[in-house]
This record gives C-alpha cells, sequence and structure tokens, in this order.
C-alpha cells in the first residue's frame, strides 16, 4: 500500500499499484466507494484478483486510493507553478485537482466512518500536506500581484470543500462555483 514502510516495490509493482490506483479513483469519483471491485478491475484493465492482491480489503484501497490523491495533490503544485503560464494558472490548475480530490474524499469519508481513527489519521495527514501546498501557491501568485493578498490557506481549501459537498447532483457543478471563486481572487 501506498505511504506504509516495509520493502522497496519493483519499479513495474509500483507502476501496476499507481494504475490501480488511479482506476479506482476515477471508478470511485464517476460511481462512489461502494463501486464493485470488478469495475475499478475493469478501469485498470487487471483481474479482480490483482486488485485483491494489492489491497486485500475494499478498506485498504479507500485508505490507498485517499493516500495517493494526497500524494498526486502535493506533487502538483510545485510541477504546476513551474510550467504554468502564471502563479494564478498554477493555482487554478490545483485547486481543480483538489476539486477531483474532494469529490472522492466525500466518498471515502462516508466509507471510513465506522473506523473513526482511520478517518481522523487521513483527515490529519489531508491538512498537514495539503495546506502548506496551497499556502506556497497563494503567496506566489500573490507575490506576482496577481491575486489579493493575505488569503488563508485553510479557509480557502474549506470553502471549496464546503461548494463540493453537493457534488453527488447532477445539476450541480462544483467545479463552475470553484472556478468562480478562484476567479474572484483575482486582482485584475
Amino acid at each position: 500500500m501506498t505511504g506504509t514502510s516495509g520493502p522497496r516495490k519493483r519499479a513495474d509493482a509500483q507502476r501496476n499499484e499507481k494504475a490501480l490506483l488511479e482506476a479506482a479513483a476515477a471508478v470511485f469519483v464517476a460511481s462512489g466507494v461502494d463501486a464493485p471491485v470488478r469495475d475499478v478491475a475493469a478501469a485498470a484493465g487487471v483481474g479482480v484478483g490483482t486488485i485483491y492482491r494489492h489491497f486485500p480489503t475494499r478498506a485498504d484501497l479507500v485508505v490507498a486510493v485517499y493516500h495517493h490523491q494526497i500524494e498526486a495533490c502535493v506533487a502538483a503544485g510545485p510541477a504546476l507553478l513551474a510550467r504554468s503560464a502564471s502563479p494564478h494558472a498554477a493555482l487554478a490548475a490545483w485547486i481543480d485537482l483538489f476539486v477531483d480530490f474532494l469529490v472522492t474524499k466525500h466518498g471515502l469519508a462516508e466509507a471510513l466512518r465506522s473506523d473513526q481513527d482511520t478517518f481522523q489519521t487521513l483527515h490529519a495527514r489531508f491538512l498537514d500536506d495539503l495546506v502548506p501546498v496551497c499556502a506556497h501557491l497563494l503567496d506566489a501568485a500573490a507575490g506576482a500581484g496577481e491575486i489579493v493578498p493575505g488569503v488563508d490557506p485553510l479557509v480557502l481549501m474549506r470553502g471549496i470543500g464546503n461548494l463540493c459537498i453537493g457534488a453527488g447532483d447532477p445539476r450541480y457543478d462544483p467545479g463552475f462555483v470553484v472556478g468562480l471563486v478562484v476567479a474572484g481572487l483575482r486582482l485584475r
């Protein structure tokens, strides 16, 4: 599982696990975390046994997807800042990734409610890892004179999280509403 200590996995095993986690996240976004494991296997192009070999229980898969998405959001921040046309563009792109994560996270949170300790640990990791990335992107955009200075990253992230709660309603597009918030940060 991603983020655990133990023997180092071979590069091909790491790629396979990453592909499984990305497929699971996509299935969870589309169909919820209760989607059949066979749907995850089909999306990843593997057999159901392969899923269970990597993740013996659904909870193991859910936790691994959560960790994988946190790691992807953390890595994306500096990468987007380095390759985007502006710090605001990097911030907007990162927030898009964050919204995708949050849509999945709401389903993951429901799936983990029965294991409150695991949920609390994951939420703490979420805050510890993602708030500094958001802060860095906000500081870069403010430093470039593109957004209002002094935006608290935790407040922004919580606000975005609240806007993502209704994502299960097909009439509601949280990405559109969050886009309005991001556009509202701009100075020009």
